[in-house]
């Protein structure tokens, strides 16, 4: 099996992943920024110990003058993306948040085509912007959407996601250390910012680090193995996934469902043929 083929499988596991993903922060009841900071930190708990059981910190020793950008990939990441989408959901909806979040596509594209010097197709933002379409139908239900204070927040939320990914596509260290960098200063910092609202916790935030670390060790291994836009791409339609276990689960299915399920499907599938290329030098 080749990178590529490789690098799509793992991207479609992670879409399927992130999906649970919505379920269990919705039934956690304690303090969001408590939350995040203890899922993290459990998730660093579990992740350390694959790192040294499988020698992958040699990497560190090997290249030590990288640790200051893998500790961003865990500022940007996971602390600052989830302040923005704390604070930002406060000032606006869950379908707001929902959507937002997911144009993080629309970044990746910007970012990997600057930075990471990415090709970027017309057929790859034809069927990136279907599976956006089939998503805003599937979570609107056809309802207009109203702009929310907040929203400028939540805006960020992609661009520190994305940020973080191009830093770790860079890093020539192992996916187990880059995910363990990432939630261990994250999560510290997330940790610091706890404090003053008193931390909480919940046993949701175990199955969240399990999530956390399996899903971002996922992502890295796609990552290398692929263009970072398409990757995104592919795991955009994860919300839908949770909206898919809820139908199956007794929620009413509609019209909107129907066409949006079949919108995000095809755009996701026509995506994952594109192969991963390199700008030409000019």
């Amino acid at each position: 099996m080749n990178e590529e083929v490789e690098g799509t499988l793992l991207a479609f596991i992670g879409m399927f992943l992130y999906g649970i993903e919505p379920v269990v922060i919705k039934a956690n009841p304690a303090n969001p920024m408590s939350f995040a900071a203890f899922s993290a930190i459990i998730a660093s708990f579990i992740l350390w110990p694959i790192v040294f059981s499988t020698s992958s910190w040699k990497d560190v020793k090997e290249n030590p003058q990288y640790i200051p950008k893998a500790v961003l990939v865990g500022i940007f990441g996971t602390a600052l993306a989830y302040i923005a989408y704390s604070y930002g959901a406060q000032l606006s909806t869950a379908i707001n948040a929902s959507l937002i979040t997911r144009a993080e596509v629309l970044f990746s594209f910007v970012l990997a085509y600057i930075l990471l010097r990415e090709r970027i197709t017309r057929k790859q933002i034809l069927w990136s912007v279907l599976i956006l379409l089939g998503l805003v139908l599937v979570i609107t239900q056809g309802k207009p959407v109203v702009p929310k204070k907040g929203d400028l927040l939540l805006l960020l939320v992609p661009l520190f996601w994305q940020s973080g990914h191009v830093i770790a596509k860079k890093l020539p260290y192992n996916p187990f250390l880059i995910a363990a960098f990432r939630n261990t200063f994250g999560g510290i910092l997330l940790f610091i910012l706890a404090l003053p609202q008193g931390l909480e916790f919940s046993k949701f935030a175990i199955a969240e680090a399990i999530i956390l670390s399996m899903g971002q060790v996922i992502w890295y291994l796609s990552i290398k193995r692929i263009n970072l836009s398409k990757a995104t791409a592919i795991i955009t339609p994860a919300p839908a996934v949770a909206i898919g276990v809820s139908l199956i689960l007794g929620e009413k299915f509609t019209t909107y469902h129907m066409v949006g399920f079949i919108l995000i499907t095809v755009g996701t599938l026509m995506v994952s043929k594109i192969k991963s290329e390199l700008k030409e030098s000019t």
